[in-house]
């Protein structure tokens, strides 16, 4: 066989330090999983200074969804996952998508057969079968055609696959980054098929031909993919390749026994996003399943995506599977919605405002500064400020509260005092609300919670909102105030 092509292909690999890369199956969403792969890969790669590969992995063209790339780029844009290398960027080893390398996947296979580490089978045996788990170890009579035997079958058209050789007896050690040394008999390994009948290659053989071609020395995936290693290892022997540093991360769990997964409901990148959760935050939150920060900073939980990349180190990665806790998101999200600065905070909550506020006169900007505080997701405002855009029907026992110490005959006179009041201030400002409001009470001889509880429940019409009575007054305006507070006092009499 003729080695210049080989040759060639040694010669564009990069060296020299750390590239790592991440080679999602465009097969529908971004599930959380799949997100904290892409992190660790890019974290280590930026805090070793090295180099972040994209690599679209679409051999399986059965299982492609429309759509799934796009869906890919979007997720990585917009978490900062910036990549160096890739199919929209290109790079020193390109293309950066499986199915452009086609020929290239053929030519190795080719070549392991040359070496002695794969064979021809023209067996009927369906590719479904591969992949059933049900393996029994049984000799594949093709593994001892003669050359000539193999030579006339191809000669007379026949289909084929070319399947990896595994040694018959023996074992296969391989080291992993997390769980250590593990040894596994390889009369426990099958001859997995790694050329398809259709050209393509299958995933394991695909992965380990792109990984050495990209010059790819750490290989970040779930641990899953244990059982494959020893058959990857394999491969990189026979081609008498350096073999990555394999970091196998244990899986995310919905609860103590299942696997986090669609079908039962759980949410994928784009699906929190839309529940109303920070990029950041969710990020953040990932980085810790499964990975704990050391040292002088072990107690820390809240860290930006550069500064995991300052700290992150393989050695803070756990065997143990990580739970996803909704609830421990949340607390995440409200850490980072508090701290945004007022003007990012408003830009982030004006859509939500407006699905439950579409009146241009109640400022969006002022409702928003209410909610800063008082917020876990974006997705609770709507119900939380609905009441400026209408007030909802509500009961006159709204109006008792024990803790103001109102009932309806006190709530009756706080109204009946304060609607002259409101009416008549000079201007229509928070201090001018709050000094009116504050005064009235006083010449009332009673605590300001005492007033201010009717006036709110007036104006608002809720037993809880973001804000109280001389911000939501404020607001809503003076006739739209003073119309409500009318509308209260009606309850009242």
């Amino acid at each position: 066989m003729d080695m210049t092509y080989f040759h060639d292909m040694e010669a564009k690999i990069p060296h020299g330090k750390v590239r790592t890369r991440f080679a999602p199956s465009p097969t529908g969403y971004m599930h959380v999983g799949n997100l904290r792969t892409a992190l660790y890969t890019w974290l280590i790669a930026r805090h070793a200074g090295g180099t972040f590969l994209l690599r679209i992995e679409d051999t399986d063209q059965g299982r492609l969804v429309e759509g799934a790339t796009d869906v890919i780029y979007r997720t990585m844009a917009e978490c900062g996952l910036t990549h160096d290398e890739g199919p929209d960027v290109g790079g020193p080893v390109a293309p950066y998508i499986q199915s452009e390398r086609r020929d290239t996947y053929g030519k190795y296979a080719k070549l392991l057969v040359e070496l002695g580490h794969a064979y021809y089978c023209f067996c009927e045996k369906a590719e479904s079968a591969e992949d059933s788990g049900n393996f029994t170890r049984e000799k594949d009579p093709c593994r001892d055609l003669s050359p000539e035997e193999v030579r006339g079958k191809l000669d007379a058209g026949l289909p084929y696959v070319i399947r990896q050789k595994i040694p018959e007896g023996g074992a296969t050690t391989f080291h992993d980054a997390i769980f250590g040394d593990i040894t596994v008999e390889n009369s426990t390994l099958d001859d997995q098929v790694l050329l398809k009948r259709d050209g393509l290659p299958t995933y394991n053989f695909a992965n380990v031909v792109d990984d050495h071609l990209m010059g790819i020395t750490h290989v970040v995936r779930g641990s899953e993919y244990l059982s494959s290693a020893p058959k990857y290892n394999l491969l990189y022997e026979a081609f008498g390749w350096e073999v990555p540093t394999y970091v196998h991360c244990s899986p995310v769990m919905r609860d103590q026994h299942n696997k986090m997964s669609k079908r039962h409901g759980d949410p994928s990148y784009e699906d929190l996003r839309a529940q109303g959760y920070l990029t950041g935050a969710i990020l953040n939150y990932v980085a810790l399943l499964g990975w704990s920060p050391r040292g002088g900073i072990a107690e820390r939980e809240v860290f930006s995506l550069q500064e995991l990349a300052e700290v992150f180190d393989i050695q803070g990665v756990s065997k143990s599977p990580a739970i996803f806790d909704i609830e421990k998101l949340k607390h995440f999200n409200a850490l980072y919605l508090r701290a945004m600065s007022p003007e990012d905070f408003a830009k982030a909550a004006e859509p939500y405002i407006r699905q439950a506020v579409p009146n241009p006169a109640i400022d969006a900007a002022a409702v928003s500064a209410l909610l800063q505080a008082r917020c876990e997701v974006l997705t609770e405002i709507p119900e939380k400020v609905d009441f400026f855009e209408a007030l909802p029907e509500y009961g006159a026992d709204l109006f008792t509260n024990k803790k103001s110490k109102t009932n309806s005959e006190v709530s009756r006179r706080m109204l009946e005092a304060a609607i002259p009041m409101l009416e008549a201030l000079p201007d229509w400002s928070q201090e001018s609300i709050h000094g009116g409001l504050v005064a009235l009470a006083e010449s009332l001889g009673v605590k300001n919670a005492t007033l201010m509880w009717p006036v709110r429940i007036a104006a608002a019409g809720k037993a809880v909102t973001p804000g109280g009575a001389v911000e939501i007054c404020r607001i809503l305006g003076r006739d739209e105030t003073l119309r409500r507070l009318r509308l209260g006092l009606e309850k009242l009499v």
